[in-house]
């Protein structure tokens, strides 16, 4: 006999709490906690929790047996991949393309401001009760070179359209042309570097991308250059960019570290020329409207039998 069994939808926020969701399934709460909603194996549906480690969102994949789509609220699918062999073939692995754009792009041009214009030590002054006066970079004028130049970076690169940069260079994984201008790749770092006075990286952590900041792609960036990390800890070896901060050459503002969350005691604390943000590029008040609409409209397509988006894996 046909089981008629209603398939189960986990999501990470109370489906009550999302406009839109569509008829036919039975929704079940999880965000990540020891025990689970409901039988693994029932699930057809699996958005992924958010911002808990890759060994809590893993866990429950080698029950999934009948699972069709693993939909992460991150751009990121790192913390997701460690579990890909343990689902059956054809299941559809989904990133948040069009949630963290506008977060990300925003603290990384609020770190850019920052760190050029000194306000880690202005803060530090006002500890102080001291005035610390002077000049200080701008943003005007200086060349930038976005490493990463996907849906994150092109966003990075509007916010700093009224700035007056001298140049934008972009590189990915791939060579294509926008309307902006050419977008370069990862080979021809070793020309682009030299030139660019602040690097955002904005990559995703994969095999081409590991360890991909280190001793030689810092000593090709030009005296007093300023490195922006919001894409993973991974992509730049921290043990290079110590020597490199220590030796005062080069600045760093980084919203993502390797390990993390950064430890008490590690020398990348009170390293000079660095500011730190504890990984908040996509955790604003920004995201949990734009994660809604996103899981809705993902559940809406499956449901109708369409092609779901963002689709970055297919298993098999």
């Amino acid at each position: 006999m046909t089981s008629t069994k209603t398939p189960d939808v986990w999501l990470p926020i109370p489906a009550d709490e999302i406009e839109g969701l569509p008829e036919g399934f039975a929704y079940r709460f999880w965000d990540g906690g020891p025990d689970y909603p409901a039988d693994p194996a029932d699930c057809a549906f699996y958005a992924v929790p958010y911002m808990k480690s890759s060994e809590v969102v893993v866990r429950p994949l080698a029950g999934m047996a009948r699972v069709q789509v693993v939909q992460t609220l991150t751009a990121g699918i790192d913390h997701v991949e460690p579990g890909l062999g343990l689902l059956p073939d054809g299941v559809r692995l989904c990133n948040a393309k069009g949630v963290h754009e506008a977060s990300t792009a925003e603290l990384a041009l609020a770190l850019i401001l920052a760190s050029l214009r000194g306000f880690p030590g202005f803060v530090h002054g006002q500890d102080k009760e001291e005035w610390r006066s002077g000049f200080y970079p701008a943003l005007a004028d200086k060349s930038v070179l976005i490493v990463g130049y996907g849906s994150i970076g092109a966003a990075i690169e509007d916010r700093l359209a009224p700035f007056e940069c001298a140049r934008v260079a972009r590189v990915a994984s791939s060579a294509r042309t926008t309307a902006r201008g050419p977008v370069h790749t990862l080979d021809d770092l070793p020309a682009l570097l030299p030139e660019a006075d602040v690097v955002v990286l904005s990559t995703p952590l994969n095999p081409s991308t590991q360890g991909l900041v280190g001793a030689e792609f810092l000593a090709a960036m030009p005296d007093g250059a300023l490195l922006v990390n919001v894409a993973r800890g991974g992509v730049v070896d921290t043990e290079s960019l110590l020597l490199a901060l220590k030796s005062g050459r080069l600045r760093a503002a980084l919203d993502v570290t390797d390990p993390e969350p950064l430890p008490a005691g590690h020398p990348l604390w009170h390293a000079p020329n660095v500011l730190i943000t504890p990984h908040v590029g996509g955790s604003t008040s920004a995201f949990l409207p734009r994660a809604k609409r996103l899981v809705a409209g993902q559940l809406s397509r499956f449901a109708a039998g369409e092609p779901v988006r963002n689709v970055v894996r297919t298993t098999g």
